[in-house]
């Protein structure tokens, strides 16, 4: 066993076994194949090795085809290890992504995933495989939600491209207990705290926070905003962009389709739009909110929070919430009043009026010893309404409850 043999690169192993030896991308290989070294096994095997060396000349050799068990595999086969398929999967998805939804993801890929799974072959991250890695993390359920969504979407699109034939994570989701948190929801301010915070504001700032007060627009909308974007005559405002830290400043599409909007102005906003026209009406970028003092425009809504609102904040004495606690602020505000809740949900620009009843649920009201009468009024029949009216008022407050 082992003798060198009249076929070049081709010997005896052991005695069930040929060995071929061959050079691939300029690394030695050697690989065995399941035959007993006869004379004629060893020709074959020659034959074999030739063939070999006839697909790496002409660009037609695939390893794992040849090879389908051998460990040198993974050495050469780099277009479906996860790692590069995923670079390549977000390169392919920049068009239609936000650039914060690519920094996300790109965050996630390269910190998270790459460094854990990203020696694997496509075929290999299986569900158990995954599972196994989320359970070793330290961070939350949002966060391993998120990193599950990059990966599913992934792993989808290597379906739809045949590069594995199921996608193990569909429909599957990960999570662990956790100790409840503290409420991030709304934490709206009050008609005083309101006043308080205007009051500590500079005069050119002022217009800024006002307008987000009573408009519910999101930091990242109000800051793309352009003075073309208003219509002074029907009081309404068009909500189609947005612009955050992430885009470096640049206009992007809203949040969401549905934040795609028009806006009702209410006096309150009107009025800190007339305000804000003697500070940039008449500036070339068309923004009407810039920088108070350079008048360039915010690269993001992360100015606007540390360099703008927390000094302000800070001055009035209020206790701090962040600047999106604006937005609530407005919502908590139309629906206390008694604002219709689908009018509410499409100024907010949520995607269902579901939404917006779960977010502010604490905030509709539903007391009223009113309720139920306009519709009453509205198609009882008259008899209906003259009975009711002849009974006592404390008698109809019974039927009521």
């Amino acid at each position: 066993m082992g003798k060198s043999t009249d076929h070049d690169g081709v010997r005896a192993a052991s005695s069930s076994t040929i060995e071929i030896d061959f050079y691939y991308q300029g690394t030695r290989c050697r690989e065995r194949i399941k035959l007993q070294p006869t004379p004629a096994n060893l020709k074959k095997a020659a034959r074999h090795r030739a063939a070999i060396l006839d697909s790496i000349d002409s660009g037609t050799f695939d390893y794992a085809v040849t090879f389908p068990r051998s460990r040198n595999t993974r050495r050469f086969i780099r277009g479906d290890r996860l790692d590069n398929y995923l670079r390549t999967w977000l390169d392919r998805k920049r068009p239609t992504l936000k650039a914060s939804s690519i920094q996300t993801y790109s965050k996630i890929i390269e910190q998270m995933v790459v460094p854990a799974l990203g020696s694997l072959m496509l075929s290999e991250v299986t569900r158990p495989v995954v599972r196994d890695w989320l359970a070793t993390l330290s961070c939350g359920n949002k966060r391993m939600s998120n990193i599950l969504t990059v990966l599913r979407g992934a792993l989808g699109d290597a379906v739809y491209d045949e590069l594995i034939p199921t996608n193990p994570l569909h429909g599957w989701h990960y999570r662990r207990q956790e100790r409840p948190k503290p409420s991030t929801g709304p934490d709206p301010f009050n008609r005083d705290e309101q006043a308080r915070i205007l009051a500590a504001c500079r005069d050119e700032l002022r217009p800024l926070f006002q307008f987000a007060f009573w408009t519910g627009l999101r930091p990242s909308e109000y800051i793309a905003l352009e003075w073309g974007d208003i219509d002074w005559d029907r009081r309404e405002v068009s909500v189609t962009k947005s612009s955050t830290f992430a885009a470096r400043g640049e206009i992007e599409d809203t949040k969401t389709a549905a934040g795609n909007r028009t806006v009702m102005l209410l006096p309150p906003a009107i009025e800190a739009l007339k305000q804000q026209r003697q500070y940039t009406q008449l500036h070339p970028s068309g923004r009407v909110f810039l920088w108070p003092r350079s008048q360039l425009p915010f690269k993001g809504d992360a100015d606007i929070r540390e360099k703008l609102w927390r000094p302000a904040v800070r001055r009035s004495g209020v206790r701090y919430r962040t600047v999106y606690q604006t937005r609530h602020t407005y919502g908590s505000m139309m629906l206390s009043a008694g604002e219709p809740l689908a009018w509410v949900s499409r100024q907010m620009g949520h995607r269902d009026v579901i939404f917006t009843a779960r977010v502010y649920a604490q905030w509709i009201p539903n007391a009223s010893p009113d309720l139920g009468l306009k519709a009453v009024e509205m198609f009882a029949g008259k008899a209906d309404q003259k009975a009711d009216h002849a009974q006592p008022k404390t008698d109809r407050m019974r039927t009521k409850i």
